[in-house]
């Protein structure tokens, strides 16, 4: 099954597997993708497919006003300009997203989700009990 830390993770990304799925679905087809990038729907993990690339990658949370936690990234793979209203409209469905689903990936812990700078992090009840 894997360590603790391996299942809390696959859980997350699963989360963001997701939340992938809703990006591409309102937005996916607005932007070409990036001549490198295949179709959505064309690799095993929606990470490397599509117009979104989505991760959460662990900090340890040092400089960081909310401490430890994954820091939560929606990437948009093509070379066209995005404009920076249509980038925060997405990037906000995306954050309304996650924290609807941490809860049920997660049940009884409180996890937030908040701007730390200018990044996304996830935080709150890391434990892997």
């Amino acid at each position: 099954m894997g360590s603790r830390l391996e299942v809390w993770e696959k859980k997350l990304h699963g989360v963001l597997q997701r939340v992938d799925v809703m990006l591409e679905n309102e937005f996916g087809d607005r932007w070409p993708l990036h001549p490198a990038r295949p179709p959505r729907g064309t690799a095993a993990n929606p990470q490397y497919d599509g117009l979104f690339r989505l991760t959460a990658s662990f900090s340890a949370g040092i400089g960081s006003e909310l401490g430890p936690g994954y820091v939560f990234r929606v990437e948009m793979v093509t070379l066209s300009a995005i404009p920076t209203k249509v980038r925060q409209k997405i990037e906000t469905k995306a954050v309304e997203r996650l924290r609807e689903l941490l809860p049920e990936a997660f049940p009884g812990r409180q996890l937030e989700v908040d701007r730390d700078g200018n990044v996304f992090k996830i935080y709150g009840d890391l434990t892997l009990s």
